[in-house]
């Protein structure tokens, strides 16, 4: 088979599977497996492929009509910068969450040293990427899976990004600051959401990490208590949550409250600051 008919085969067996990007997926399992950009497959489409590879792709493949995520078959995606390890013991890094780091980027601006938290971490993405472009900041990561400081453990070494890993409970309060800023992504899926989902995320990410009741409002309610006089706090929140959000940060006494959008349009960040000292 040449890796042209590879793409062909792979995309026909992925639509039939209901897979929703079923050419760009075949490219990348293709291009994964080889070794190539996607960019590079046409000029290597009359390469034929070897009985190993053949084999390897066919696993893949299966992974895939399965409705495994296309990032945990890979066992990697991008996110900003990074190239992070990921698996089902961790969320898939998001678009959306790429907005949450440009936020935090902009609150840390012009502070030299701040300290900053991320509250339910999974795959590192947020804080990795924080570190990475805030070279001065000094990152502490914290989640109740053990399983998932392990692959942030793991993509902190990938990366060569040093960040502060801890195992924490986030119903139990934050860990002692002060934080310049506190930024979590935490589960906000409802119980009777979760059927509606797509099968990649509903049978594959891990369930902890998407689904919680009372999550946003612990960070927020914890936030309080360990960041600096001034300190901001930067969540993802659920579509047409925002207005949600918001109200219940100006509840409990946070200024300056802020939304943001993604790139679909959608306010899905929202942001405020702590009272200052008087």
């Amino acid at each position: 088979m040449t890796v042209g008919r590879a793409v062909t085969e792979t995309a026909e067996r992925l639509e039939a599977a209901g897979c929703a990007s079923p050419r760009v997926d075949a490219e990348l399992l293709v291009g994964h497996l080889l070794g190539l950009r996607r960019s590079e497959l046409a000029l290597e489409g009359n390469r034929k492929l070897s009985p190993r590879e053949e084999a390897e792709l066919e696993q893949m493949v299966l992974r895939r009509i399965d409705r495994e995520p296309l990032a945990y078959v890979l066992g990697e995606w991008g996110f900003r910068r990074l190239t992070l390890r990921v698996d089902p013991r961790v969320l898939i890094p998001r678009p959306e969450t790429e907005i949450v780091v440009e936020r935090c980027l902009a609150r840390l601006a012009g502070v030299e040293e701040p300290r900053v938290l991320d509250v339910g971490t999974g795959s590192g993405a947020i804080a990795l990427a924080v570190a990475g472009e805030h070279p001065g900041a000094r990152v502490t990561a914290i989640d109740a899976s053990g399983g998932a400081l392990e692959v942030a453990g793991a993509n902190a070494t990938r990366t060569g990004i040093a960040i502060e890993l801890r195992e924490w409970d986030l119903f139990t309060g934050l860990p002692p600051g002060p934080w310049d800023l506190v930024v979590s992504n935490p589960p906000y899926v409802l119980p009777e959401e979760i059927d509606s989902l797509e099968p990649e995320v509903r049978d594959w990410e891990p369930r902890a990490a998407l689904v919680g009741v009372g999550a946003t409002e612990a960070v927020a309610r914890g936030a309080l208590d360990v960041l600096r006089p001034g300190g901001a706090l930067v969540l993802e929140v659920a579509s047409g949550a925002a207005a949600r959000v918001a109200a219940l940060l100006a509840q409990l006494g946070y200024r300056k409250i802020e939304t943001a959008r993604d790139l679909t349009g959608r306010d899905r960040v929202v942001e405020a600051v702590t009272t200052m000292v008087t």
